[in-house]
């Protein structure tokens, strides 16, 4: 039976094989998000008349004996950044709602689509991807479905609330600092960041143009491979990763970041990283050369894109802005551009660094948040001692990877009686490949699992 724990995997499966049909599959998951998403806040917009229409044209293509695609039925959502045709491609703000519809998919929606897969919906985020909470003033909080009075971390919050809800089995987002990584660790999900420019970002709207990513959150890391391998230029020389996943962390060099990575969080955050070194047996420590200031760089290039980007809407309506993006945004637009050069020159070099460190290495492993979802609207948390902002410290572990455009995965540990928290898995470019088979030993050793809650 498919239903709100069924993976990717399973429920394309069932499509394929006749034991349900791509109808009956996306009406249950329009009765899902009817039934409980005003609860979650997960949607912005319901894509039912559409999705159904596409349901219709798989059972077509299965009843006509033809081939649905590897991913047919298989209900996903976007994070409302993407264009969808017919909709105004929010970017989480009010100002774009004025916007006129888009004429088309982006790119990444019509591949997941030619795949045989039916986009239910456009999901809520932070105002214009500034953001880590998952909190929107215009259009409510996405609610984290662990604990609803949780955040669900942003500014993918939306992707992740309708993935860990059992909405949908597969959604898209957006990651520039982490915005991929905070809300899986946040949901107790499987999230990916692929490498820097390896998924088209045409049709979305952008935040930073140097650190933008986009990439897939779901309940299983072989999910997550299925619906890379689908969003991959079927032009391009990327190889599919899927048939790789069975080999697993065998004979992969693995170690922990110390240093930066193994201070400034609370003890579950490296409990769970702890447990993931156990699974693999990774014994080594590596240290991460200026991490500290590679964060910074990357506030600097981020604030003074994200300032550049939103000049004129800053200058003509400024009071339709959340508060805290403008103001985040007008001291992105004064940053001299001496800083920025400096910073973008910074990345060139801390690049080199790190990929000496992968010539000893394959995979690197790091907290992907420091605390566990804290409430929604909670201003202030404490680490290490030290009282600090909430909003943009909780991407201290993914900023400074960010910046170099690493692949990585985030891994949900589970922990009884508490909220589950994310490791980061880290590989150096274009090795998608390593940090989805790790991905997948972990969730096969059952040490990472991404269950729906009760």
């Amino acid at each position: 039976m498919i239903g709100r724990s069924s993976t990717v995997l399973e429920t394309a499966a069932a499509v394929r094989s006749g034991a349900v049909s791509a109808m009956d599959v996306t009406q249950a998951a329009l009765s899902r998000i009817a039934a409980d998403d005003p609860r979650l806040g997960a949607f912005t917009e319901v894509t039912s008349d559409r999705a159904l229409a596409q349901a219709a044209k798989v059972d077509a293509a299965m009843a006509g004996g033809g081939d649905p695609g590897p991913l047919a039925g298989v209900p996903f959502a976007v994070k409302n950044l993407f264009d969808v045709a017919g909709l105004p491609t929010l970017a989480g703000s009010k100002i774009n709602a004025d916007h006129p519809p888009a004429p088309s998919d982006a790119v990444l929606i019509r591949r997941l689509t030619q795949a045989g897969a039916v986009l239910v919906g456009a999901l809520n985020m932070g105002e214009y991807a500034y953001d880590f909470t998952g909190e929107n003033c215009h259009y409510g909080p996405s609610r984290n479905p662990h604990d609803p009075s949780r955040m669900s971390g942003g500014s993918s919050g939306g992707s992740g609330t309708a993935a860990a809800a059992g909405f949908v089995p597969l959604t898209l987002g957006s990651d520039t600092n982490g915005s991929i990584r905070v809300p899986s660790s946040f949901c107790g999900l499987f999230g990916l960041k692929p490498t820097f420019g390896r998924l088209s970002r045409e049709g979305t709207f952008p935040f930073c143009y140097s650190l933008d990513h986009l990439g897939p959150l779901a309940r299983s890391a072989a999910d997550l491979a299925a619906a890379y391998d689908a969003m991959l230029d079927p032009a391009g020389k990327d190889e599919p990763v899927t048939p790789g996943l069975g080999r697993g962390a065998d004979g992969l060099r693995i170690a922990v970041a110390g240093g930066y990575f193994a201070k400034g969080a609370l003890p579950e955050a490296f409990e769970a990283v702890a447990t993931v070194a156990a699974s693999l047996g990774a014994t080594e420590t590596v240290t991460i050369p200026e991490a500290a200031r590679a964060r910074a760089a990357a506030y600097v290039i981020t604030t003074a894109e994200g300032g550049n980007l939103h000049l004129e809407r800053l200058r003509t309506r400024a009071e339709d802005f959340d508060p805290a993006t403008r103001d985040r945004l007008l001291a992105g637009a004064m940053v001299p551009s001496s800083w920025y050069l400096q910073a973008q020159r910074f990345r060139r070099w801390y690049h080199d660094r790190v990929m000496e460190l992968f010539a000893n290495v394959d995979i690197i492993l790091a907290p992907a948040t420091p605390c566990t979802a804290p409430p929604i609207g909670q201003e202030t948390m404490v680490l290490d001692g030290v009282e600090m902002l909430v909003r943009p410290n909780i991407g201290i572990f993914t900023q400074p990877l960010s910046l170099i455009g690493l692949p990585i995965a985030a891994v949900p540990v589970q922990r009884p009686g508490g909220l589950p928290i994310g490791v980061q898995v880290i590989a150096a470019p274009g090795r998608e490949d390593l940090v989805l088979r790790v991905a997948a030993q972990l969730e096969l050793s059952g040490v990472c699992a991404a269950p729906v809650p009760n």
